[in-house]
């Protein structure tokens, strides 16, 4: 069972659906007793990254996502994703999960100024590192992004990228661990999505 945690800032109607199109065994919650369950856990997230780590403070649940992350497949989606990290510059400076080490910094210090921010539309990924997770995927296929903030600082981490302008960390493994990080949206990336989240259901 795929257990997705609800603390309150994400749309999950998309991933839900998708995980059920593949057949597959999945509940909100934010329930420990949930966490403790399932097989694997998904984090997905939208908005700003200080409130949604406030939000997921109040939960009571970042203990215990930390303690499982070493011991079953996490996989954190978009904002999910950026929480993974040490810190965040997003509107100031916040801690986050300590998952994976790096940062999440503003895009748009880094391309260039003609460019929008937010990153919106659909982006090649490129494979920079083999992986399970890639196990349906075929390198540089199409993937649906949604972001004005990037992870930096993590190049042991990042198994794929997509350029705008600069190289955007899209996909990442903990070094150690059974920690995944998508900043795009695989419940939004058609059937590569659906590949990319059906290659994780089976780590």
């Amino acid at each position: 069972m795929i257990a997705v945690v609800d603390y309150g800032v994400g749309n999950l109607f998309s991933l839900m659906s998708s995980l059920r199109y593949l057949g597959l065994d999945c509940i909100v919650t934010n329930k420990k007793e949930d966490l403790l369950k399932a097989e694997k856990i998904i984090l997905p997230g939208v908005g700003a990254f200080g409130d949604a780590m406030e939000k997921l403070k109040e939960t009571g649940l970042v203990g215990t996502i930390k303690d499982l992350a070493g011991v079953k497949p996490l996989l954190g989606i978009c904002l999910g994703m950026q929480l993974l990290f040490d810190k965040s510059f997003e509107h100031g400076e916040y801690e986050g999960l300590g998952l994976i080490s790096g940062l999440v910094a503003p895009l748009a210090a880094d391309i260039n100024p003609t460019l929008k921010v937010p990153h919106m539309g659909w982006n090649k990924l490129e494979i920079v590192r083999d992986d399970p997770i890639f196990k349906y995927f075929t390198n540089c296929e199409w993937v649906y992004y949604v972001h004005s903030y990037y992870a930096k600082n993590c190049s042991n981490a990042i198994l794929g990228v997509s350029e705008y302008d600069v190289m955007v960390t899209g996909l990442v493994r903990s070094p150690s661990g059974m920690v995944y990080g998508m900043q795009f949206h695989p419940e939004k990336s058609g059937n590569a999505g659906l590949r990319l989240l059906k290659a994780f259901s089976e780590i």
